[in-house]
């Protein structure tokens, strides 16, 4: 393993300095920082960008597939091809990282473990923006290890509307985008995947699915089979030359097997149906140097549960409400002023947690200050109002000094997290519960304080040879973390329900986690020659967690100690060769009864070649999967498929 490892690192360190690869910037122009549009240099944080078409020339195949391979993101799979995946950020937990989708929250109400259910179409991505590091002072709880912001074409496009000199024709916009593909292979695997993006001016449309399905590898008890399906649809249209209007819906379906998904129990075979759908508008006006706009949205998520077949099924529908307004104003050239306020009405109605509604309220500001030509400092403060749990403020400020190709910046803050749903109320309602996992309505918000300081390098000699290195150091000093204390029948708050003979797992604030650590990221873009292009992102994150609680946790010690991720693209005339994989460093743990293991670490690597023609309109590609046939698992007990070979078709029409 360490010779493949090895192997594969020092042949893609080779191939960056061929003098590269790819029509790219590595400073791209972002939002989710400071909500107004920067360069990342000068933004004061880690980010990393991922464009949309990534997802074609990748041997991926979900969206959480795609953010596995990107530098400083870990994701703990329980199962292949976007059954499900915790995403971790600088070793939070998994619900301490926020994902959003055109500026609104997707985390579930219910649980973290459906964060990465993401309801868009592939086709439908503009890029992915992966804001590493504390963010809780513009978007509150969650945003402790970092934000995952997904921006769609429609949201993104610039329309140009007619002005009363009917200049329209002269900045006439007339795109058209059409892309697919269909793969098949081993264990009954069959996907399918395509979407269009057109635009006419002040008209913008969009829309895609995504369908992956296998009947699986045999597992313990069960076929690791899954069936998941995303379809969106979304529109962007200029009602004036200043006002503009954006709608979208989206429909997910996920039924998948989930042995050990949760439990490390024999008896457990399980499997899961999870049907969510989206909901989301803007109505945007923006003049000189004044920007407003209100966003609603509404997502609902059926979630049905089956432990066993001689079990009862677990069923929960939870809603999420959302409200946001937000101001950004131009006061000088260089100060820009960033307010708003974000309401959330989170619901469930469940025959296992019970029914309950949480009202929230979050005003916010933020300034983004330069100072001279080369320094930016943005502070940034938002205070939490969450119904019957109490207020959160949260400060925050970044600092940045670019010079010539130099970044160098540092920010410090405060994140907060709320307890989900789950670990509030689990097993609330059933009539009796003999053991296991038991929520406490009565759970604090967990607390944070983290500061940074960093440096990126530009060598950037043309348009076609570029490199970025970074480095970051971090820290984050965690107190009241939630996690399940193994707690006897007579030491139970609550005992409504409860087995006297029974042991539960009571959720508490049992811990106070200082994590320290390291991220060092590649990035390189270039054009060997007049048919040959190479792109290649790697990352390296060293991690410490130190928990001062004498109770260890899982969830507090999952992540990994070192990681080590990477992707790369090759193409020269029709030919491409594109790969990415990773190596893991973490905890081992065993579980003799299903007789499964945590390894100290593993190395996989996927890799995917294909042939295009037709001016690579037209491809036909081959996939390895875990190409070295690695046994491994990021959950104990959920095992991850080994070697999967798959070939397929795509199609890529542009106008």
């Amino acid at each position: 393993m360490k010779l493949h490892f090895l192997g594969t690192t020092l042949l893609l360190s080779f191939i960056a300095n061929l003098a590269p690869a790819q029509e790219i910037s590595l400073d791209p122009v972002t939002v989710t920082s400071s909500l107004v549009e920067k360069r990342a240099s000068q933004t004061g944080r880690n980010i990393a960008v991922i464009k949309g078409e990534y997802f074609q020339q990748l041997p991926v195949h979900s969206i959480d597939d795609l953010l596995r391979y990107v530098p400083g993101v870990e994701i703990q799979a329980r199962g292949p091809q976007g059954s499900q995946s915790d995403i971790v950020l600088r070793g939070g937990t998994f619900q301490q990282v926020l994902v959003i989708l055109d500026g609104i929250r997707l985390n579930d109400p219910n649980t973290g473990h459906f964060n990465s259910y993401i309801p868009i179409s592939p086709a439908e991505i503009e890029r992915i923006e992966v804001l590493i590091g504390a963010s809780s002072a513009l978007y509150g709880s969650d945003a402790v290890g970092g934000v995952i912001h997904v921006i769609s074409k429609t949201f993104a496009a610039r329309l140009i509307a007619a002005r009363a000199n009917n200049s329209e024709k002269s900045n006439s916009v007339q795109k058209t985008q059409v892309n697919g593909g269909i793969s098949a292979g081993e264990y009954g695997l069959f996907n399918a995947n395509a979407g269009a993006f057109v635009q006419r001016n002040k008209l913008a449309i969009s829309g895609g699915f995504l369908s992956n399905n296998a009947s699986g590898v045999q597992q313990r008890g069960i076929k690791g089979y899954f069936h998941n399906n995303t379809a969106s649809l979304s529109l962007s249209y200029a009602i004036s030359p200043n006002w503009n209007l954006a709608i979208r819906s989206s429909y997910d379906h996920r039924d998948f097997a989930a042995q050990n998904f949760y439990t490390v129990l024999k008896s457990d075979t399980a499997s899961e149906k999870v049907k969510m759908s989206w909901n989301q508008v803007r109505l945007g006006y923006q003049k000189n140097k004044t920007a407003f706009s209100v966003d609603g949205g509404f997502k609902s998520v059926q979630d049905t549960y089956l432990f066993n077949p001689h079990s009862v099924a677990n069923s929960s529908k939870s809603k999420l409400w959302q409200g946001l307004a937000t101001l950004q104003q131009g006061i000088t050239s260089n100060t820009n002023l960033i307010a708003g306020v974000n309401f959330q009405q989170r619901n469930i109605k469940s025959n296992d947690r019970g029914n309950h509604t949480l009202n929230q309220l979050a005003p916010f500001v933020s300034v983004v200050q330069n100072i001279g030509e080369d320094f930016t400092v943005t502070p940034s403060v938002r205070m939490d109002w969450r119904e019957r749990i109490g207020t959160e403020v949260s400060p925050q400020i970044n600092f940045s000094f670019k010079k010539a190709g130099w970044q160098l910046r540092a920010s410090a803050g405060k994140t907060i997290r709320d307890a989900d749903f789950t670990e509030r109320f689990n097993n609330y309602a059933k009539k009796l519960v003999t053991g296991g996992s038991v929520g406490n309505p009565d759970l604090k918000a967990e607390r944070s304080f983290s500061y940074e300081a960093g440096a990126d390098w530009f060598l950037t000699s043309s348009p076609a040879a570029q490199l970025k290195v970074s480095g970051t150091f971090f820290q984050r000093r965690q107190k009241d973390l939630i996690d399940y204390v193994t707690t006897p029948y007579a030491q139970m708050p609550r005992k409504d329900n409860l087995s006297p003979t029974g042991t539960f797992g009571l959720a508490l604030n049992i811990a106070e986690v200082n994590t320290t650590g390291f991220e060092l990221d590649i990035q390189s873009a270039n054009t060997i020659g007049d048919n040959q292009k190479l792109l290649l992102n790697a990352g390296l994150t060293w991690l410490d967690s130190d928990n001062k609680s004498q109770i260890q946790s899982f969830y507090l010690s999952s992540h990994a100690k070192f990681l080590a991720n990477f992707s790369a693209i090759y193409q020269i005339g029709g030919f491409s060769l594109s790969t990415n994989g990773l190596y893991k460093k973490r905890a081992e743990r065993e579980a003799s009864a299903i007789e499964a293991a945590i390894s100290k670490n593993y190395f996989i690597l996927n890799v995917k070649a294909e042939y295009a023609f037709l001016k690579r309109q037209l491809g036909i590609f081959i996939q390895a999967d875990n190409a070295f046939d690695k046994q491994y698992s990021d959950i104990l007990g959920s095992v991850m498929p080994g070697r999967w070979v798959m070939g397929g078709v795509r199609f890529n029409f542009a106008k």
